[in-house]
């Protein structure tokens, strides 16, 4: 009986240990609702058997975190730096760690007229960074950059074949997996000037996970009571003599 109640506590502490983990990711989804480019994690559960001792297999719980990279919605805000790519495909940033990948078209300018994110990566070109020495800046469907009508540069508007290549890394930047995680350019872009994609969250799913979340956190709670109880009450029952 102690061997199962033991278990039964193990197993129940690391599916409440999985629930953390799950509501980490959905308070980070409703936290980033409204930043631009950013794609919503969820966390899927699995079993998997691994050995305790050499004579000894338990099964455990396993995690896994899924990035969701489907559409956005597109909001026009007016601004000739906001861009937002329709259908596949991914911004290049030249960053200090090397070549990483984002949604967020929220760019700006930095002193040297370079086109950059806000948190400071350069915007990549097919000419190397984009610089902006002029007043009118016109990027059309295609990525095409011109500086009061003169063409300066081209978009690298990259993709790759297996999405789960890439991983999150903050700063809503992506990095590439392993050397095998080749980019490919897109054939035929869908840039639009004077927009943003926002975040692929949906507020009212996100909340109804909270609730879902709360209800199964609460009944693991209880299991661990029960659990307990059923130990404390065999112990109290060891060595009794019978009257």
């Amino acid at each position: 009986m102690f061997i199962h109640n033991r278990l039964g506590m193990v197993e129940s502490v690391e599916t409440l240990l999985a629930q953390q983990q799950r509501l980490n990711q959905v308070t980070n989804n409703l936290a980033n609702v409204d930043t631009a480019g950013y794609k919503k994690e969820s966390v899927t559960f699995g079993e998997m058997l691994y050995n305790v001792s050499r004579d000894r297999q338990r099964v455990g719980k396993a995690l896994n975190i899924l990035t969701s990279h489907q559409q956005g919605m597109v909001q026009q805000t007016g601004n000739e730096l906001d861009l937002a790519i329709t259908g596949p495909g991914f911004f290049k940033i030249e960053t200090p760690q090397g070549p990483r990948y984002t949604r967020a078209g929220n760019f700006e300018l930095d002193v040297d007229g370079q086109l950059r994110m806000p948190n400071g990566g350069l915007v990549v070109g097919e000419g190397g960074p984009i610089v902006v020495k002029g007043n009118k800046v016109t990027i059309d469907r295609a990525g095409r950059v011109e500086v009061d009508g003169q063409r300066v540069n081209q978009l690298s508007i990259v993709t790759f074949a297996n999405l789960r290549d890439l991983e999150k890394e903050g700063e809503n930047l992506f990095r590439a997996k392993g050397t095998a995680a080749l980019e490919e350019a897109v054939e035929n872009p869908d840039v639009k000037q004077g927009f943003i994609e926002k975040a692929n969250v949906n507020t009212i799913k996100e909340m109804t996970e909270l609730i879902d979340l709360h209800r199964a956190y609460e009944g693991q709670q209880k299991m661990i009571r029960a659990i307990d109880d059923i130990d404390n009450l065999a112990v109290s029952r060891v060595g009794r003599l019978n009257t």
